[in-house]
């Protein structure tokens, strides 16, 4: 049951630091979005071998894995608004550097494994950093609202970006999508230059960098139960229904399309979650959460399945918008629990150990796919993956009472 509230739709956006941030994003993730559809063709391009394909997801989690714990430490211990400035620099050279080798022919897969794995690293404390800090740019009252702009914001430029990536591919300029990514930037370190809220931990609770601060936030997700959970679910899911990885294959060698649909299969789950977005900004209170949770999450699974048995480039797009929309709910829920129920001081370790899940689940998820599609097929991996996501959907809803009853509140309530 949903309750309605009355809060305007943009509140949050009212917060002049939080808006810098935001369309400092905007225009990051769609030069993000926009790299990383070109880098798939890019590396099929060079290869002709789903294999790489997976290789490159797993390139990207195994920094993640190495370095979030200790990200998610260091954004709790320094000002996070300093440390994003660093860490966007970072990730603005590895995009510029690509861009540089794919200008004068020198880009090799390897190379692009390389600074695909460095970009990463960056990402296991910038991710930390920017969810701790958001909460700090709003009231409390209006972070549910700041939750679902930043999530409609980022589907919003994952439908932008992919589109003049299919631009850039059809006429063979692939380093200008790197190189408007590395531009990008820019917009989100103007954006924290300019910010006047204070970002730094506050007296009293700042911790140093240390071994049993990395173990503190393990302990405090561990004794959350519905925090614990949901991360659980999350890994799961994305692990055996990661379909978007092999979309060049599909694309190529089942729909037999070019450029175009790429780019706007592509774009399709950001579509989806755009649509999922606007719907969950405009809610109030959301009433049995958990039920709703592994609803989508089974959502997510059956439009999978349904991708991976299409032929019709029209219902391939359907059912990656209905993936994306799955998504977008199960990803709003969860993350207003966590970072209302975590205290601040916390928040970035919390946001470390989930990064292991969310981005280690479709990471390692689309490696297993690109190897079940380098066996036996692309449609094969998709459509069996998508019934992996519902068995997982279905275990957890059975044996784990206390996300399947939640209703909203503190954390580890049943």
């Amino acid at each position: 049951m949903v309750k309605r509230i009355n809060i305007a739709p943009l509140v949050a956006l009212r917060y002049r630091d939080y808006r810098l941030l935001w369309i400092g994003q905007m225009i990051s993730v769609t030069g993000s979005q926009m790299q990383s559809a070109t880098l798939n063709w890019h590396i099929y391009q060079l290869t002709h071998e789903p294999i790489y394909l997976g290789l490159l997801g797993l390139v990207r989690v195994i920094p993640i894995i190495i370095f979030s714990l200790v990200g998610g430490v260091v954004a709790d211990a320094i000002d996070r608004k300093r440390l994003m400035v660093v860490t966007q620099s970072a990730m603005a050279l590895c995009a510029a550097i690509l861009a540089l080798l794919t200008f004068n022919g020198t880009i090799t897969v390897w190379l692009i494994f390389l600074l695909a794995a460095l970009a990463a690293s960056a990402v296991a404390f910038d991710l930390p950093a920017r969810q701790a800090l958001v909460p700090r740019l709003v009231e409390r009252k209006h972070l549910p609202n700041a939750l679902a702009l930043f999530s409609t914001m980022f589907q919003f430029a994952a439908i932008v970006g992919p589109l003049p990536a299919g631009l850039f591919i059809a006429i063979n300029k692939l380093g200008l999508a790197y190189a408007f990514n590395a531009v990008s930037f820019l917009a989100v370190i103007v954006g924290l230059l300019l910010m006047r809220t204070d970002t730094a931990p506050r007296p009293g609770e700042a911790q140093p960098v240390s071994l049993r601060a990395a173990v503190e936030g393990l302990h405090y997700v561990w004794q959350a139960p519905i925090i614990r959970y949901s991360m659980l679910l999350d890994f799961l899911a994305t692990f055996f229904s990661s379909a978007n990885q092999l979309l060049p294959v599909m694309v190529q060698s089942v729909l037999n399309v070019g450029p175009k649909w790429y780019a706007l299969l592509y774009a399709a789950p950001s579509i989806g979650s755009l649509v999922a977005g606007i719907f969950m900004s405009l809610l109030g209170t959301i009433h049995r959460q958990g039920r709703i949770l592994l609803s989508a999450v089974a959502v997510y699974g059956i439009a999978t399945i349904v991708f991976g048995f299409s032929i019709w480039p029209l219902l391939s797009f359907l059912a990656l918008a209905g993936t994306g929309a799955a998504d977008t709910v199960s990803m709003i829920l969860r993350n207003t629990i966590r970072q209302l129920t975590t205290p601040d001081q916390l928040r970035g370790r919390m946001t470390s150990v989930n990064m292991i899940f969310f981005m280690g689940g479709p990471q390692l998820g689309e490696f297993e796919a690109a190897g079940v599609a380098q066996l036996w097929g692309a449609p094969l991996s998709v459509v069996t993956g998508g019934i992996g996501c519902l068995f997982v959907t279905a275990w957890i809803a059975a044996k784990v009472p206390v996300l399947r009853e939640y209703r909203g509140g503190p954390a580890g309530a049943g």
